[in-house]
């Protein structure tokens, strides 16, 4: 049976990555009342503290979570691509307690929260989908820690690069090799805890060895097995095999 076309076709896609979904569960994700907006570089979707009135799904471009200190400085832990889900999370609160905001100029679909609520209770499935798709995030979260706690700068900066390939990869955007990639170094700095200068140096000599190339605002990746060893990657945190589980 054919659904309905609508501006959440990437949400649905996103969200059977997680769990398949039936008929009547996905024409009720088509169905949810929404707007869609053109949304130019660094706005914010959501600030810290606001009371959240949508959830959003971000149809193009490029978009980040971040909290800014006392001082202004900020740390990035999370890049989103096309299809993700921006702020579910801030559904269930009553204030938001991080900020998104567009890297690149972006198209936003915007969900009122009591209607992404009511989709998630009504319907398990598609609850349950919603509810891995948070759970990926916070696994994305912590190996961010790790990678900012733990790993030296060379490291961090060729494991962003991996993830950054291959959720582009997955959301159909790009090859694995060769990606868009829009952050500037001070962008890749405040993902990696890293100075500007840093990142420079660290791009240099990802360079130098042979593994990535940058072209204005494209990363090719030469030698992707070795990014992958440099960077301590390990792509189980993902959870890109979610749709082979058991669907029960």
């Amino acid at each position: 049976m054919s659904v309905k076309a609508s501006g959440l076709e990437l949400m649905l896609k996103k969200l059977e990555l997680w769990r398949p979904l039936e008929d009547e569960d996905r024409k009720a994700i088509l169905a949810l009342p929404h707007t869609i907006r053109s949304v130019d570089p660094s706005i914010y979707i959501v600030r810290q503290g606001d009371a959240p009135t949508h959830t959003c799904v971000l149809l193009s471009g490029f978009a980040m979570r971040n909290k800014i200190i006392v001082d202004g400085a900020r740390q990035i832990f999370a890049i989103h691509v096309r299809g993700d889900l921006l702020d579910v999370q801030n559904s269930f609160f009553g204030k938001a307690d991080h900020n998104v905001q567009t890297l690149t100029h972006c198209e936003v679909a915007f969900i009122p929260v009591e209607a992404v609520l009511q989709i998630i209770f009504e319907r398990p499935h598609i609850g349950k989908a919603i509810l891995y798709d948070t759970l990926v995030d916070a696994a994305i979260f912590r190996e961010w820690i790790v990678n900012v706690g733990r790993r030296d700068g060379r490291t961090r900066v060729a494991h962003l690069l991996c993830e950054f390939a291959l959720r582009q990869e997955v959301a159909g955007l790009a090859g694995r090799c060769s990606f868009s990639f829009p952050l500037t170094q001070e962008q890749v700095a405040d993902c990696t805890g890293l100075t500007p200068i840093h990142v420079n140096r660290m791009l240099r000599r990802l360079d130098e060895a042979g593994l990535v190339v940058r072209e204005k605002r494209t990363m090719h990746i030469k030698d992707w097995e070795q990014l992958q060893k440099v960077g301590d990657f390990d792509r189980e945190y993902l959870h890109l095999d979610a749709l082979h589980r058991d669907s029960g």
